[in-house]
């Protein structure tokens, strides 16, 4: 079905040094523009983000520093991206979240008016999680073809969620998967260590994945201004970063594995 327009509608991507709008870089932008009779153009260009990319978020699209050492920066090819999005709406997959504020973000670094306000934002993936709930009921009703009952009381949904792994273990078992490493395995199996494993998108260092382990087994923060960095790192540079995780609000589990951490370092001197 072709959309129906009123004024151009971009869509739009972004990949980035990370995932904090406020310190984090543009490394390659692509937008692909939707003109009122259906036409389209397209620009994609990679950007020096005058900042390193760090490695693990190369790991995950590839680009480099050598990649972007000779690209503009985002102030060089501001004024040409803002002509390109003149007058129009914006759209992309969890673009509301982040690929929206970041990109304003960058526009008002390089003193360049991008105008906002009268624009509206189209995001697909809030769409999708709206229309294909991701609840408990919307998992029965696609795993089991059947209504949840009394679904928010304990027992349903216990019993519910047993019937929901047994008709995933049927219904992906020898289904390939590929992880964001490229990494293709059959992970679903009638086993609970594969299943324990599956289930975690991160390995955690404890229990609630405020810390994880990166992928040389190293405990690394995994929110805040330093993640991805190592705890034992931040925590020789900046004693105080500790002191404050201890006083502040954090669960039980996250404040045992940072002390845990903290002891080994003063152990390791």
């Amino acid at each position: 079905m072709e959309l129906k327009l009123n004024r151009p509608l971009a869509i739009f991507d972004l990949e980035t040094t990370g995932v904090n709008v406020g310190s984090d870089r543009i490394v390659e932008i692509s937008i692909l523009r939707v003109n009122l009779n259906g036409s389209t153009d397209i620009k994609t260009m990679l950007i020096n983000p005058t900042i390193p990319i760090p490695p693990e978020v190369t790991a995950i699209h590839h680009i480099t520093d050598e990649d972007v050492k000779d690209k503009p920066s985002f102030d060089e090819v501001a004024n040409e991206l803002n002509q390109f999005l003149a007058n129009c709406d914006l759209a992309g997959f969890n673009s509301n979240k982040f690929d929206i504020p970041l990109l304003v973000e960058e526009f008002l670094r390089a003193e360049v008016d991008f105008e906002i306000k009268n624009r509206r934002f189209i995001d697909v993936m809030n769409i999708f999680h709206k229309m294909e709930p991701r609840n408990l009921s919307a998992a029965y009703k696609f795993y089991c073809n059947a209504s949840l009952e009394n679904a928010h009381s304990a027992e349903a949904d216990t019993i519910a969620t047993y019937e929901i792994l047994k008709a995933q273990l049927e219904k992906y078992q020898d289904i390939e998967y590929k992880d964001k490493n490229g990494k293709i395995s059959k992970p679903i199996q009638n086993d609970v260590k594969a299943l324990h494993d599956f289930s975690f998108q991160n390995k955690n260092a404890d229990m609630v994945g405020h810390l994880i382990y990166d992928e040389k087994n190293v405990e690394v923060f995994n929110f805040g201004k330093y993640k991805g960095k190592s705890v034992e790192e931040v925590f020789k540079k900046e004693p105080s970063y500790y002191d404050w995780m201890m006083k502040s609000q954090f669960p039980l589990t996250t404040k045992k594995a940072i002390t845990v951490i903290k002891l080994r370092s003063f152990n390791n001197r």
